[in-house]
């Protein structure tokens, strides 16, 4: 969440969900540092909800600007914010009935489905590459970042008091070569730059290797007799991995068992992919086209319903299960890894980031019992991590991107990542370019450009 003022005017960049240690993430999510109802608008990359999750909040503490995105974010941010306010409500009751057991107050979600719906009709759409005034002395103009679908970098052409300047905020980056979105586009004339670092100190493995990871992965489980838990962001990732596994089975490298995306944020989302081709790559839109349908199988299943999630828990024998969310804060898969990460035949596989302090995190990191809806459980499946699935760029593939940007940029902000991470990027970025003033920004800081 960004910030940016211009002249008299203010805008944001961004209005995500913070996640971390629960009681950290509730009061830097439920309070704002600036009065929501004095903001133009705000501008959002992408719909992942640590972009896109606190714009109900926002909206709910008086603001009523546009929210300016390309069509195919407000297409899955509504589906998004909905599922967030549904979980958030659901979560609350859930464990207000375990707190009033132990004779404690019950909590409350910080927002409600309601909120959801409003902020949406406050969304105005725009395509890449078409530029848009969006308030005095700002004009923005998406470029695909090639994150997930619909994800661009932010374009803002400022004019103030008598100059003219380029604001490039990078957004989430994706890798390039990816198996369902077209390469980021390079942005010419740049003076300014905000660039994300998630992986800004670390290599991803090889992309060829991460099919052949998982398919070993996936049939040692299966011979096991276990079952293979994957949590996956409900965008981008279900669909990446959903397609993955679809090209894994028509090539015979994994065996036909029953495969369950468990998450009706992700069976919806799917469903947005199907309505988006023109985000494609050539290669999945031919295979779209002349194969068969790129996010479905006959032995797929797609679950909304509760009742059917939760037969899931009593099935017997192999089966692959794909739910949100990735970081394993929220959703179906904390009761999935409460069921199933007490047995060693199954396989806790991760295919994406998990911040610090969340308890995907925690599983990650190898410890030995984690807390799931308050209660221990002893981590016995076996955990995996593949992080050449990620969305996002590494640290070679970031500073490609930054070497192909035009301007002549004259200052960087180096933002988005854990500290030891953006640390590692901005002293990259001055090696690459002496002189040029790189700031690794701290909560609250203020820049001037």
């Amino acid at each position: 969440m960004y910030l940016v003022e211009v002249g008299n005017r203010s805008m944001l960049l961004e209005c995500g969900l913070f996640q971390g240690r629960r009681d950290e993430s509730l009061e830097r999510n439920r309070d704002f540092p600036f009065d929501p109802a004095t903001l133009d608008c705000v501008v959002l990359s992408h719909a992942h909800i640590d972009h896109c999750g606190n714009l109900p909040n926002l909206r709910k503490r008086g603001f009523t600007g546009n929210v300016y995105s390309t069509f195919a974010t407000r297409d899955l941010a509504s589906i998004m914010l909905a599922d967030s306010a549904h979980i958030q409500e659901y979560d609350a009751k859930f464990v207000s009935k375990r707190r009033a057991k132990k004779g404690l107050p019950p909590v409350e979600p910080l927002y409600g489905l309601r909120d959801a719906e409003q902020v949406i009709r406050q969304f105005v759409a725009i395509d890449y590459d078409r530029p848009i005034p969006v308030m005095e002395g700002v004009t923005v103009t998406f470029r695909d970042a090639g994150h997930i679908l619909g994800s661009a970098q932010v374009v803002l052409d400022v004019t103030e008091e008598g100059r003219s300047f380029r604001y490039l905020f990078s957004g989430d980056i994706g890798r390039g070569g990816d198996e369902i979105l077209r390469d980021p586009q390079v942005v010419e004339g740049v003076d300014f730059l905000q660039i994300e670092s998630t992986y800004g100190g670390r290599l991803h493995g090889k992309r060829g290797d991460s099919n052949e990871t998982m398919a070993e992965a996936v049939c040692e489980t299966i011979e096991r007799g276990g079952k293979v838990i994957i949590p996956a962001f409900s965008v981008g990732r279900t669909q990446l991995v959903v397609y993955t596994l679809h090209q894994l089975t028509l090539e015979g490298r994994i065996p036909e068992v029953p495969i369950f995306v468990d998450s009706p944020l992700s069976v919806n989302a799917t469903e947005v992919f199907r309505l988006h081709p023109e985000c494609f790559n050539e290669g999945i839109y031919q295979f779209l086209q002349e194969t068969a349908n790129p996010f479905g199988m006959e032995h797929l299943t797609y679950i909304r319903q509760v009742k059917r999630s939760m037969e899931l828990n009593e099935m017997k024998g192999a089966a692959i299960i794909i739910s949100s969310s990735g970081m394993c804060e929220a959703g179906r898969i904390r009761h999935h890894l409460a069921n199933h990460i007490g047995n060693a035949n199954n396989l806790v596989l991760f295919v994406g980031y998990c911040a610090m302090n969340t308890l995907g995190s925690r599983i990650v990191a190898g410890d030995e019992s984690v807390r799931i809806f308050g209660d221990p459980y002893k981590v016995r499946a076996q955990v995996k991590s593949i992080d050449s699935f990620s969305g996002h760029a590494d640290r070679d593939e970031l500073l490609a991107y930054f070497k192909a940007l035009g301007g002549d940029i004259k200052k960087i902000c180096v933002i988005h990542g854990e500290e030891e991470q953006s640390l590692s990027f901005a002293e990259l970025l001055r090696e690459e370019r002496p002189g040029v003033d790189v700031i690794v920004p701290e909560l609250g800081q203020k820049v001037t450009f």
